[in-house]
């Protein structure tokens, strides 16, 4: 019987009997596989750059900087488990290819100047700052705490108040105004006033917040991708990021303000995103976009005991790992999947770990 056989018969064991300690060995196991499968097949030793695809492209010879993103917030969540595992700066030196000090603030290029240079989005920087400010809060290296700083910097040059307020999604095209560029935005904003205690981050989260919810929420409690500045249209793509980094942005300013709206509006949204993300018991976006859901779904379980959200998105997870693993071990069958699906699992399976602790 081969390796992933057996992995079937165990989840369909603990699916059955199933224990706190099995589960998290599982989830623990799991992330340890990937991890190295990613590394084998994605790394490129003779150059520092990871690729974005298992296959070489000649085009586009390295991975781009949010393929980084998930694949360095997954690093932190693996060190939070193995706490001798020094990943962050070994991601950081190859993230920090990417940067680019052009006015009107420094940030990150979404391809490294090298291999040609790409557009700065300001959600790839954001996902960068996250990671930098949970590395922060895990290790209390100020370096990181800093890095997110710098990030906050590049992200208000996005900021207008064109359509009431809101950030732009990339650096120089001002047609869209979207919640995967402002949702983060205020998360950070959240997490960088708890480890400073400065104010104006406070306020720009609020103000963001507010802007959000007013042109970008649906009555259900979820959130549509963008609004076109020109017209006002909407954009009404539901994806499951976008309600994620809303409702750990309601889990951050209950904790922060202890007004239980916010908290009444985490569980509502809670409560959307499970009925239209994972009813089916099958994910349907991506990896990646799923975690970010996670994220929000881990935190609220210090105010909401109920696992009810978490092993709705476990079926997900558990039909993932029977049915999704391809031949080099990494998630994706029907092609080959990029960075940031490999970067969503690994974060999937070391959160997992966490929370069956």
């Amino acid at each position: 019987m081969n390796r992933r056989s057996k992995i079937n018969l165990l989840i369909l064991f603990f699916l059955i009997h199933g224990s706190l300690q099995a589960q998290q060995n599982i989830y623990k196991n799991e992330m340890h596989a990937l991890y190295k499968n990613i590394q084998k097949k994605y790394f490129q030793p003779d150059i520092d750059y990871y690729k974005e695809h298992v296959e070489s492209n000649p085009e586009k010879k390295v991975a781009f900087v949010w393929s980084m993103a998930a694949l360095w917030q997954a690093d932190n969540e693996v060190e939070a488990i193995d706490k001798n595992a020094e990943l962050l700066d070994k991601d950081l030196k190859v993230i920090n290819k990417y940067f680019d000090t052009n006015p009107p603030a420094a940030g990150y290029d979404s391809y490294p100047s090298e291999f040609g240079r790409g557009d700065r989005f300001y959600d790839d920087n954001q996902w960068l700052g996250l990671t930098a400010v949970d590395a922060y809060n895990r290790t209390r290296n100020k370096s990181y705490l800093n890095f997110a700083k710098l990030i906050y910097r590049f992200m208000m040059t996005g900021y207008d108040t064109v359509s009431g307020g809101g950030l732009y999604w990339k650096e120089g095209d001002k047609t869209t105004k979207n919640t995967c560029s402002n949702g983060p935005g205020i998360v950070l904003a959240l997490k960088l006033y708890k480890a400073t205690k400065d104010k104006h981050y406070l306020d720009t989260a609020l103000l963001l917040y507010k802007w959000v919810n007013k042109h970008l929420q649906d009555q259900d409690g979820l959130y549509f991708d963008n609004i076109k500045v020109k017209t006002g249209q909407i954009e009404k793509y539901k994806f499951s990021y976008n309600s994620g980094t809303m409702l750990q942005a309601n889990v951050c300013l209950y904790e922060i303000t202890h007004d239980q709206k916010y908290l009444t509006e985490a569980i509502r949204i809670a409560d959307a995103a499970e009925k239209y993300f994972y009813a089916s018991g099958k994910f349907r976006d991506d990896y990646w976009f799923n975690v970010v859901l996670l994220r929000g779904y881990q935190q609220l379980l210090n105010y909401n005991a109920g696992k009810q959200y978490i092993h709705a998105f476990q079926k997900c997870v558990d039909n993932a790992i029977r049915t999704d693993f391809n031949s080099f071990g990494l998630i994706g069958k029907l092609k080959s999947k990029n960075l940031v699906e490999q970067g969503g699992m690994l974060e999937i399976l070391a959160r997992f770990a966490q929370i069956f602790h």
